[in-house]
């Protein structure tokens, strides 16, 4: 593959930059752009939204015509990075988890206009957020949703009748549209199935929005119960048991971009320790001129940068229609070690100006921690890996997509 980007990418690279520091990284110093979750005000969210609008940096991942950008994944690698230079970055582009991922998948299999003009252009538009409805509590599904999902859709003459328990839900306390996973079948293969339902609609509730030592995103995690949420027959994702497909189809590049973002905000800490050890003095000396300090940062750089190589390369394979799924486990493993790394090295190098809340080192410290859980957990994709070793032995090197 060519590691270049065309000349119109890095333009746009460039202005998200260019926008990212001159309106968005100011914010991040003033505590009153903060709501009580630690996340941008609402208020000042759209506020900042139209102006990312108006610059022409909104949604790089849609379609042209849905307004967005039409980038290729490639393409979102380069400036998902770019965003996440601040952490408010991705939602003020509208390239955010978890509607970024709701929306591309949406967009893949929602069959009409019409249904993509009722439940995935007010996402795109900015108008309403969304929430994908997987896990649930013990003995229900983690990452083993195909072998343990225990929230059922009944289907009753032209409806489903939808009964269970999620919980950890992503966005769910501000979400309006929601992709909801449930058993259909006792099928190990295709006995989940996937709908869409609205927030108004009775029969499901959120039962606590569950604290957690984040950082949140918009919406938190959140327990939800179901008893007896009703949904038409139209408002099925694809056929009744296809819903392992839809989580296929959603998760694979949804991990590969939380390693976008994450890379942005591992570089943001190295950034933040570049600056402190280049300025502070000790025993004579800078920081940044000690031998053990310029080793921590070199080693960081190495590591930060496996992780873009890593992240690219499964880019790349899913523009060329591969699946990759080997490929986004190793980007997922490796990038979120790295995003807990660079918060713990800029924290170590800042000393007691990083543990403090004077920089976002801490806040990104605590946010990286889910990293290694979120969409499989790392065990899990490690488990991936073994497994595509044991199939293919060697074939596991091919360069392209195992054969089958």
């Amino acid at each position: 593959m060519d590691f270049s980007i065309s000349p119109e990418l890095e333009s746009l690279r460039r202005k998200v930059r260019e926008f990212i520091a001159a309106e968005v990284l100011p914010l991040e110093s003033d505590p009153a752009s903060f709501n009580e979750f630690e996340n941008i005000k609402l208020s000042l969210l759209d506020e900042m939204r139209s102006k990312a609008r108006a610059a022409g940096l909104w949604a790089p991942q849609m379609p042209k015509s849905r307004g967005g950008l039409e980038l290729p994944v490639t393409g979102w690698a380069v400036i998902y990075e770019e965003a996440a230079r601040s952490i408010f970055g991705p939602v003020i582009l509208n390239c955010q988890a978890p509607d970024d991922g709701n929306m591309s998948v949406l967009n893949k299999v929602l069959a009409t206009d019409d249904l993509k003009d009722k439940w995935l252009q007010p996402i795109i538009d900015g108008k309403v957020r969304s929430s994908f409805v997987m896990t649930e509590p013990h003995p229900g599904s983690g990452s083993d949703p195909a072998g343990m999902m225990l929230t059922k859709a009944e289907r009753k003459n032209d409806r489903y009748v939808i009964s269970g328990r999620k919980w950890f839900i992503s966005g769910a306390a501000v979400a309006s549209h929601f992709i909801v996973m449930a058993r259909t079948s006792d099928d190990p293969r295709h006995g989940l199935s996937a709908f869409l339902y609205h927030k108004d609609d009775p029969g499901w509730r959120i039962v606590r929005r569950i604290d957690n030592m984040g950082p949140d995103e918009h919406g938190g995690v959140c327990e939800l119960e179901f008893d007896g949420l009703e949904i038409p027959m139209e408002h099925r994702l694809l056929e009744e048991g296809d819903g392992l497909r839809i989580t296929q189809i959603r998760l694979g590049p949804a991990r590969l971009t939380h390693c976008m973002r994450w890379l942005g905000m591992a570089k943001k800490c190295m950034e933040i320790a570049s600056a402190y050890v280049n300025e502070r003095e000790a025993f004579g000396t800078k920081l940044a001129e000690r031998e053990s300090v310029r080793m921590m940062l070199g080693e960081l750089a190495r590591d930060i940068h496996t992780g873009r190589l890593l992240t690219m390369h499964a880019a790349w394979m899913l523009d060329q229609g591969s699946r990759a799924r080997k490929e986004v486990s190793m980007a997922k493993i490796h990038v979120a070690d790295v995003l807990h790394k660079a918060a713990d090295t800029g924290i170590q190098l800042c000393g007691a100006k990083g543990y403090s809340n004077d920089t976002l080192l801490e806040w990104i410290y605590r946010y990286a921690r889910c990293a290694r859980l979120v969409d499989g957990a790392s065990e899990v994709h490690k488990m991936v890996l073994a497994h595509h070793f044991a199939k293919h032995g060697d074939g596991f090197w091919h360069w392209g997509e195992n054969p089958e």
